[in-house]
């Protein structure tokens, strides 16, 4: 099970690495990121700590003019290549039997956020099966039925998307009904929490470690 120590990404490290991202340095970005696993960092640290905050703020200077939509690629692509070096460690859990499908909505091309929750749930001891970007709902809804996950898990970093959620949610309910899902991402800054409340088995899951939290109670 992931275990959430002291961290060792303090703000040098962090300021070092953000530079290395917004200047495209992809091999100074590796070698911060494979000496953290040489120290045995945390998967939980190493996603929140760098991988999430960092794109979260190369986010918000590309929204502000700060930085052109090139560089905020070139860092999404840099850091989207840096996940697959905790993959050792990750697949190492033993797996308890559980499933979980992991999908982007129709229209959201960023897939980060979802790829860090299905390597959640795999050190975690679950199946996480992720679906990628821009998927289409019936194609969603087909491996749902195929592989009957215990959840589905839905991620939308856009909020001009809530109505995609929307329909894929009704569509859950109507064809799937009592299939557990829950969603996330950046569009909830924005709005639209309160999305729990209309449907009687979706939950809506704030951060990585609520995610965390909610999977030891399916131990």
């Amino acid at each position: 099970m992931l275990m959430v120590g002291k961290t060792m990404i303090n703000s040098e490290l962090y300021n070092n690495y953000l530079q290395a991202l917004l200047q495209g340095n992809r091999m100074e970005c590796t070698k911060i990121v494979k000496d953290l696993l040489d120290r045995d960092v945390t998967i939980y640290d190493l996603y929140l700590d760098l991988f999430q905050t960092s794109l979260y703020e190369v986010g918000y200077l590309w929204e502000t003019n700060r930085i052109s939509v090139a560089t905020e690629h070139m860092a999404t692509s840099i850091t989207e290549s840096l996940l697959s070096l905790a993959y050792p460690k990750i697949f190492s859990a033993q797996h308890v039997g559980k499933k979980a499908v992991v999908s982007c909505l129709v229209n959201e091309y960023h897939q980060i956020g979802g790829k860090m929750v299905a390597d959640i749930f795999e050190i975690n001891g679950w199946d996480g099966y992720f679906l990628g970007a821009n998927t289409p709902v019936q194609d969603l809804l087909g491996i749902v039925r195929n592989k009957q996950p215990e959840i589905v898990a839905l991620s939308m970093s856009l909020f001009f998307n809530i109505d995609y959620l929307h329909n894929i949610l009704q569509q859950l309910e109507s064809e799937l009904p009592g299939q557990q899902v829950i969603v996330g991402g950046q569009a909830f800054r924005w709005g639209g929490t309160d999305i729990q409340d209309q449907y009687s088995n979706v939950k809506y899951i704030s951060s990585i470690k609520e995610l965390e939290k909610m999977l030891h109670e399916y131990e």
